[in-house]
């Protein structure tokens, strides 16, 4: 259960590896956090991402987990909701599994490009609902859905990978209205540019952020109960003119 503040006691990140949701794990360990779950593919950088969390003195337990192997979500993550932590409770899913994609290859070539789809759209629709169905069966929990700035308007330059967020945006929202009044809250966090060490070089300008500065707004969206966060919070203006922008003046903004 959450503490008095509202802090979740247990995480369990669907994308054990995510530079994002292994700092926003860290932040919540250092309030009150205690179990974590890491769910992701088998590797080093899984085994190590558990270990670094451990030294700051959680309990963490690596978790088998494909987004593309949809016919295994129920059992693995199930698993979870019925033997993990106190009384089973996860308080707080954080879903943070993506891929960018490559746009220029994934134009041609369309294998590459549903690769993309189905990692950041259906495998997310397939572990939101099981993770949700848990959540909603006992009584509370938080559901954190890592959507992006680029799901808000395709651009040229990553409209493949943009309309796999904006899919996944919608479905979060509509999730998130179908379990208003259960207990679980819904929130949906749209982050900018992400500098991390995937996007070395790429991320940058005003408005690019980090992944302590998610961390931080997914802390603060979890006390307020938000149900959408901006990071930073100028993109919702920004993003609201070039929602409306004519496609024509679209197509030559620099976002």
């Amino acid at each position: 259960m959450k503490d008095a503040f509202g802090a979740p006691q247990s995480l369990l990140v669907l994308g054990g590896t995510s530079e994002i949701g292994l700092a926003t794990a860290r932040r919540l360990i250092a309030r009150r956090t205690r179990t974590v779950w890491l769910a992701g593919r088998p590797s080093p950088a899984l085994t190590g991402a558990a270990d670094s969390l451990r030294a700051l003195g959680a309990a963490v337990h690596t978790v088998p987990f494909d987004a593309l192997d949809t016919d295994s979500h129920e059992e693995r993550l199930g698993k979870i909701f019925t033997e993990g932590g106190p009384a089973g409770d996860v308080d707080m899913v954080l879903l943070a599994f993506g891929v960018p994609g490559d746009q220029a290859r994934d134009e041609s070539d369309p294998v590459a490009a549903v690769r993309v789809a189905q990692t950041n759209y259906t495998g997310a629709v397939s572990a939101g609902l099981v993770c949700a169905g848990a959540l909603q069966a006992q009584g509370h929990g938080s559901l954190v859905v890592l959507s992006s700035v680029a799901g808000e308007r395709a651009r040229r330059a990553d409209f493949i990978y943009g309309s796999s967020k904006a899919g996944l945006d919608a479905f979060a929202q509509g999730l998130g209205d179908a379990l208003h009044g259960t207990g679980v809250h819904v929130m949906v966090v749209r982050p900018g540019s992400v500098r991390s060490k995937t996007t070395a070089g790429l991320a940058e300008g005003p408005l690019a952020t980090t992944p302590e500065a998610v961390a931080s707004a997914i802390e603060l969206g979890l006390r307020r109960r938000s149900e959408t966060v901006w990071v930073p919070g100028a993109l919702r203006v920004v993003m609201a003119a070039v929602r409306h922008a004519p496609r024509p003046l679209f197509r030559r903004l620099p976002v």
